[in-house]
C-alpha cells in the first residue's frame, strides 16, 4: 500500500504541476455553468426551455466536468507507457494493483474537487438568479455521481493502456464530446424522443446526467434505475480496465 500511496503522490504532483488541469478540470466547467446560465437569462419564459436552467444545468455540468478527468488518466498512463517509465517500474517489486491505484486514487481526488466546485459553483448561481437549489440535493448529487467518477477514470485507464499517448488523446475527445451529446446535456433528450433517445439510453452519460439531476431536484421517481445502469457501467468498464492493464503489464516484462 505504501508503494501505491508513494506512486499517486507522483502522479497527483504531475498533474497539478501541469496548467492545463486547472484550465480544463476546474476552469472549464465552471465557465460553461455561467455562460450556459447567461443563455438561459436571453431565452423567453414563453418558450418553456428549462434546460439551460441552473437546476437541471448543475448535474449535467458535473458529468462534462468528468470527462476532462477521463482525460488526464488517460494522458497519464499513456503517457507513462511511452517513455517506458511503467517498464522500468516494472522490475520494482509494485504490483499490478499498486500502479492501478497510482493513477486511480489522484485523479479521484481530482474528480471530487472538481464536483466539489462545480456544485457550489451551481448553488451560488442559484442564490444569484433566485432559482431554488437545494444544498442537500447537491450533496447526494455528488454521491450518485461517484460511480461515474469511477466508470470515466477507469476508461481513462484503459485508453491510457491501450493506445499511445499521440492516439489517446483524440479518442477521449470523442468520448467527451459523446458524454456531452448523448448525455443530454445541452438539450433535452427525452423531449426529442425516437431513436435519438433510444441510442442516450444505451450509454451509461445519458444515465449518469440523469441521475445527478435527479438527485439534485431531490425527486427519487425512477431515479435507481439511472444509478444502478451507471454502476453497471462502472463495474464492466473498471474490472475491463484492471484486465487490460494487468495483460500490457505481464506483456511488457515478456
Amino acid at each position: 500500500m505504501n508503494k501505491a500511496v508513494a506512486f499517486s503522490s507522483r502522479n497527483f504532483k504531475e498533474i497539478i504541476r501541469d496548467p492545463l488541469s486547472y484550465i480544463f478540470c476546474l476552469g472549464f466547467p465552471l465557465v460553461m455553468l455561467a455562460v450556459m446560465t447567461f443563455v438561459n437569462d436571453g431565452i423567453p419564459e414563453e418558450a418553456g426551455l428549462t434546460i439551460f436552467r441552473v437546476d437541471n444545468l448543475a448535474g449535467g455540468i458535473a458529468v462534462f466536468g468528468l470527462t476532462f478527468v477521463m482525460l488526464f488518466t488517460c494522458l497519464s498512463v499513456a503517457k507513462d507507457r511511452s517513455g517506458a517509465f511503467l517498464v522500468r517500474l516494472y522490475a520494482t517489486p509494485m504490483t499490478s494493483g499498486s500502479f492501478i491505484l497510482g493513477y486511480v486514487l489522484p485523479t479521484s481526488l481530482l474528480a471530487v474537487l472538481q464536483l466539489i466546485a462545480t456544485l457550489a459553483a451551481s448553488l451560488v448561481v442559484s442564490l444569484i438568479t433566485g432559482i431554488e437549489l437545494n444544498a442537500l440535493g447537491l450533496l447526494l448529487t455528488l454521491l450518485s455521481l461517484l460511480p461515474t467518477v469511477v466508470m470515466l477514470i477507469a476508461c481513462g485507464l484503459l485508453f491510457g493502456t491501450l493506445f499511445s499517448e499521440k492516439a489517446a488523446p483524440g479518442l477521449c475527445s470523442i468520448v467527451i464530446s459523446l458524454a456531452s451529446f448523448l448525455g443530454g446535456v445541452w438539450f433535452d433528450a427525452d423531449g426529442v424522443g425516437g431513436v435519438l433517445l433510444d441510442i442516450c439510453n444505451a450509454l451509461p452519460f445519458y444515465h449518469a446526467v440523469k441521475a445527478a439531476r435527479m438527485a439534485s431536484a431531490l425527486d427519487f421517481d425512477g431515479y435507481l434505475p439511472h444509478l444502478l445502469i451507471t454502476l453497471a457501467y462502472a463495474v464492466v468498464i473498471t474490472a475491463a480496465s484492471v484486465i487490460v492493464f494487468k495483460h500490457k503489464m505481464k506483456a511488457d516484462l515478456q
